[in-house]
């Protein structure tokens, strides 16, 4: 694998892309005005169009890299994860959806103060700033590690990854900050349609590089056991199994489409309440279908390696990028990459605007949503953002692929505290806010013990023995127990303390 391949019709396609999804943003964003123009387009983006947002949001280049690799080395099980997101995705749309529109809201957040409080809302806001904020600078990151290799004859090694985290970071900081949601939103289209593009061809030339085409490939697959998609077993270390995938799976897409402002935001920029569950439910659907799709080429990957040995399976896909594509469909995929991250980075951007402004801003100051002021703020807010994902993925030192790791397991971990405040909110009347903040700081702990067990044992030894179950957990059981732990110490605590106060709120 030689990043010299990458030649001059190459670069042409990926700064056409670059300059093209920029400039489209700023053109789809112009005359922004006011913050609910901005943050949630005026609630006037149609569903379809809300329904591949949410798709090229919840995909980075982590998803478009490593999927392959999951049929790659193992099967289809993954496939049962994402059934699982389905089902969730049926119970936001039907529990938590008809909430945010009756209440018109611009966050998720707000619900939560509508239920028990200012603090639960500042709570969850500060809880979702601080993961989001290093979940998204270490996508940037990553995404930057093959841009930084294509580009290595270009220039010095030591400039490599600040040029091309400056890169990615700075266009997409440009049109989010001018364009605001409907920038978002438009781009994001482009984007998903890029890199399912860049999927499509690789299953193309895949059929062609190997001997047999995809008949062939798919004999071999069958006869070796790899098209299994469902795996009854039950057991908690395996991730690909009926029970992981669908309850771990549910929950999990429950907690990011329901109680993640990232997602949130969107689905509260489509047209009516109808729309944002079509959108949703739509999404889910989608999001099968391509996990399907860079599924199969990982099986083509397998076939064309002859089940080759890589260090991680994560560099089967990229290695074949580089050594098979032609000169200016290699440039595609590569822009693929590009636009799966710039794709989640925008929508991150803008998230942690509308939240900032919206849930840690106004009440602060006591301004009205429609304030000119308020406009002014979110902007400014945006710009912050990206500039701080920007430097956080400049910080991350090359090579320290466990660190990585982590801050890519760290939403895992609060999404079941955060969708525990909710479910505490909804279904447990007599909670209130000091069960809820008390529920969800404990189901954050007992996370931070399941997730960082080894870690911790390494640092702590007498605790090694105590915390040495929790190393298997599979990571689809993580929003459900964490969810289960705050729900549950929510609830006791409800009954510990003194009746609700104010039982109009129940």
């Amino acid at each position: 694998m030689t990043a010299s391949r990458f030649g001059w019709i190459d670069i042409a396609v990926l700064l056409a892309y670059l300059a093209g999804s920029t400039a489209f943003g700023l053109w789809v964003g112009r005359r922004q005005k006011t913050a609910t123009t901005y943050f949630v387009a005026d609630r006037d983006i149609p569903w379809w169009a809300v329904m591949f947002s949410v798709v090229a949001s919840e995909t980075s280049a982590l998803t478009f890299i490593s999927i392959p690799g999951l049929s790659y080395a193992g099967d289809l099980g993954f496939l049962q994860v994402c059934a699982g997101y389905i089902l969730g995705r049926i119970v936001v749309a039907a529990v938590l959806l008809p909430r945010y529109f009756e209440g018109n809201l611009v966050t998720a957040y707000t619900l939560l103060e509508t239920r028990f409080g200012g603090a639960t809302r500042r709570f969850t806001a500060i809880v979702f700033l601080v993961t989001r904020a290093l979940a998204d600078s270490v996508r940037v990151f990553a995404t930057a590690i093959p841009v930084a290799l294509i580009i290595g004859p270009v220039m010095p090694r030591e400039y490599l990854m600040p040029t091309a985290i400056l890169v990615l970071g700075l266009l997409t900081v440009l049109y989010t900050y001018k364009g605001g949601m409907r920038a978002v939103v438009w781009t994001e289209l482009l984007q998903a349609g890029i890199y399912l593009l860049g999927g499509g061809a690789a299953l193309v030339l895949l059929g062609r590089f190997t001997a047999g085409g995809w008949s062939g490939i798919l004999a071999a697959s069958g006869a070796a056991g790899k098209l299994r998609a469902v795996n009854f077993t039950f057991t908690w270390s395996d991730p690909h199994t009926v029970w992981a995938g669908l309850l771990g799976g549910s929950f999990l897409a429950m907690a990011s489409h329901g109680a993640d402002q990232l997602i949130v935001q969107r689905l509260l920029s489509a047209r009516s309440l109808r729309d944002a569950q079509r959108a949703i439910v739509g999404s889910g659907i989608v999001v099968f279908a391509q996990f399907t799709l860079f599924l199969t080429v990982g099986l083509g990957l397998w076939s064309a390696y002859a089940g080759r040995t890589f260090a991680s399976t994560d560099e089967v896909f990229p290695t074949f990028i580089l050594e098979q594509m032609p000169h200016g469909l290699l440039g595609l995929v590569v822009a693929a990459v590009v636009a799966a991250t710039m794709s989640t980075h925008s929508g991150a951007i803008n998230s942690l605007a509308a939240t900032t402004t919206h849930d840690i801003y106004l009440p602060l100051t006591g301004r009205g949503a429609d304030d000119p002021e308020t406009f002014r703020a979110g902007k400014r807010f945006a710009l912050l953002w990206g500039v701080v994902l920007t430097v956080g993925a400049l910080l991350f030192p090359e090579g320290r692929t466990p660190v990585v790791v982590i801050a890519l397991s760290i939403a895992s971990f609060t999404y079941g505290a955060l969708l525990g405040g909710f479910f505490l909110g909804i279904f447990v009347p007599r909670a209130r806010q000091r069960d809820a903040i008390l529920g969800m700081s404990v189901g954050l702990t007992a996370m931070a013990l399941v997730v960082f067990a080894r870690l911790i044992g390494t640092a702590i030894p007498p605790l090694a023995p105590v915390l040495h179950p929790f190393e298997f957990v599979a990571w689809p059981w993580y929003v459900l127990i964490g969810s289960t732990v705050t729900v549950s110490t929510g609830i006791l605590s409800s009954f510990l303390m003194q009746p609700p106060l104010n039982k109009s709120r129940a």
